[in-house]
């Protein structure tokens, strides 16, 4: 690498804007802010929902006049 033309690059405390969670990433920023991180999304935690989805599913069981067993 030629010395004097790259950034400095940095370990840099990251902190979560909806949580609160703060973790150390690499970065040429001082100070980098998310609002929503892998502690709190609803994708990464597993409580994201698919309404959308559902509604199809029971149309799909009404018009055919199938039962949910179980």
């Amino acid at each position: 690498m030629k010395k004097g033309i790259h950034p400095e690059y940095n370990n840099v405390t990251t902190s979560c804007s909806t949580c609160g969670t703060e973790f150390e990433v690499g970065s040429t920023s001082k100070e980098i802010k998310v609002d929503t991180c892998s502690n709190c999304h609803p994708f990464y935690t597993g409580r994201q929902r698919f309404a959308q989805a559902d509604g199809r599913i029971e149309r799909f069981n009404k018009r055919y006049n199938i039962k949910n067993e179980g």
